[in-house]
């Protein structure tokens, strides 16, 4: 008999909350959503559950992250299979999506990430679509809390090419690729929502 291939990460407890609150507000009732770097997928199917009319597609690049995903949403019939996915590849598997939901993954990938984020999602969204970031950020290159001065610290010297963005930076990206910055929301542990929208 094989083991739960669940994973687990403590911090989706406290912020699935809020950001499902975000959500809720910046999404129509009914679409589907792709999301990148879908981590455990406790995410995933607590936004599936509470969102029944919007369909959902998690995606990981590594394939135990992705028997997580399907274990957490095994009978959530909005949910579909896992899918692997690099951002920064020229063709993602999935496409006219209504969102892009990515949390907690910019900051510990190299720099090309974001911007295969950004390109994929440009590509990828219906006019009017919506990329949702989450995540710690510098803002105007100063850091929104001192926790997040250790935490950057710690991210570079695990791998040079990770840290804590720079808002600005990943919205002149994001501009580039015909996503406007629509919105920042402060959230709980010194963390934002980033909301761009593809124009019509």
């Amino acid at each position: 008999m094989t083991g739960d291939p669940r994973q687990f990460a403590p911090a989706t407890d406290r912020n699935r909350g809020p950001i499902l609150d975000v959500l809720r507000r910046v999404l129509p009732a009914r679409g589907l959503v792709l999301e990148v770097a879908s981590g455990t997928g406790e995410h995933v199917a607590y936004f599936a559950q509470a969102m029944p009319g919007m369909a959902f597609q998690p995606t990981e690049y590594e394939a135990e992250r992705r028997a997580s995903v399907d274990a957490w949403t095994a009978g959530l019939g909005n949910v579909r299979a896992a899918m692997p996915l690099d951002a920064t590849a020229s063709e993602w598997p999935v496409s006219d999506v209504t969102a892009v939901f990515c949390a907690n993954m910019i900051h510990i990938a190299p720099w090309t990430a974001c911007a295969g984020l950004m390109v994929g999602a440009g590509r990828v969204l219906l006019p009017g679509g919506v990329l949702v970031l989450y995540g710690p950020f510098l803002r105007e290159g100063v850091p929104t809390a001192p926790s997040n001065v250790a935490f950057d610290t710690s991210l570079r010297a695990r791998d040079e090419r990770w840290g804590v963005r720079d808002l600005a930076a990943v919205a002149a990206l994001a501009e580039g690729c015909g996503l406007g910055l629509d919105e920042v929301v402060e959230m709980p542990a010194h963390n934002l929502i980033v909301v761009f929208r593809r124009g019509q």
